[in-house]
């Protein structure tokens, strides 16, 4: 694990390659978690796991590197970034309502669950990202 400089808000940021496979999903969500305990955001754990989970996920079953990048910042006071970095150019797209299947239904889960969140094109792929943000605001 990787901790960037202080950003605007004070805090620092968090960061990791992970390997693209199904395990990186767990440590991923280890690093969410660790981020928002450091930050005292503890109840932003929950739903920062699952949506790590399913923006890693994602880049582990399309993504066309070795390798991911997880970025877990701090952009306001009441606000958590999470965003996984790929290098695929192809944007996440998420399945048409009715669509039949056990899998594919995971940007259905980060839209209910995210404050915002969006795709970011890099020259060599993407970010996908998503943002939490505290309900009280502070």
């Amino acid at each position: 694990m990787t901790m960037t400089a202080s950003r605007p808000t004070g805090h620092p940021g968090y960061s990791e390659t992970l390997p693209r496979r199904p395990e990186s999903v767990a440590t991923a969500r280890r690093l969410v978690r660790t981020a928002l305990a450091a930050w005292g955001m503890e109840e932003l754990a929950g739903d920062g796991a699952l949506v790590v989970s399913e923006l890693v996920t994602n880049a582990v079953q399309h993504a066309r590197s070795e390798a991911i990048r997880l970025v877990v910042s701090r952009p306001g006071p009441a606000t958590v970034r999470i965003g996984v970095v790929d290098k695929s150019k192809a944007p996440p797209r998420p399945r048409r309502k009715g669509s039949e299947g056990v899998s594919g239904r995971g940007l259905v889960l980060v839209t209910a669950l995210s404050d915002d969140w969006g795709t970011d094109p890099l020259p060599w792929g993407k970010r996908v990202w998503s943002e939490l943000r505290r309900k009280d605001g502070r």
